[in-house]
């Protein structure tokens, strides 16, 4: 079991950062595809795909933007975050194969209440940068440890 430990609204100071590492496969397209109901064939067809002007499948955006959000719950602040807000620009598409590295960092902290704002940047294996953005969270204010739930296996037919 991997347990995860949070950052509390106290223990988080401008400036403070984390990264989350991940490499895009066909089966990430296809449980979004089935999660989200977006079946747009740019993301699903391969043949479809290649005749774009992306000459490829593309996952779809808010693959990305839920990669964010897997940052901010396991990472920073962690267990006990309550998101909420996100804005994110698609800079350029995510395609089968790129390795993304999740970038967050806190630029901002309310005076009164446990709401950290964080930029978001997330670049492929090229350091390009595939989308931009900003999120807004409610930081816990309690240290917690806890075990991470394991995933079911997931085959798809």
């Amino acid at each position: 079991m991997t347990t995860i430990t949070n950052r509390t609204f106290d223990e988080i100071s401008i400036g403070d950062s984390c990264e989350r590492h991940h490499t895009v496969k066909e089966q990430d397209l296809l449980l979004f595809a089935a999660v989200s109901g977006d079946r747009n064939p740019l993301h699903l067809d391969a043949e479809y795909a290649a005749t774009t002007q992306f000459k490829g499948q593309i996952a779809h955006g808010m693959f990305t933007g839920a990669l964010v959000s897997a940052a901010l719950a396991m990472e920073l602040p962690g267990p006990g975050t309550i998101y909420l807000g996100q804005n994110l620009s698609f800079r350029k598409p995510v395609m089968l194969g790129d390795q993304l590295i999740v970038r967050l960092e806190v630029t901002s902290k309310h005076d009164s209440k446990p709401v950290v704002t964080l930029a978001c940047t997330v670049t492929n294996q090229d350091g390009k940068k595939v989308a931009t953005g900003e999120a807004t969270v409610m930081a816990p204010t309690e240290k917690m440890t806890v075990e991470a739930p394991e995933l079911p296996a997931i085959s798809i037919a």
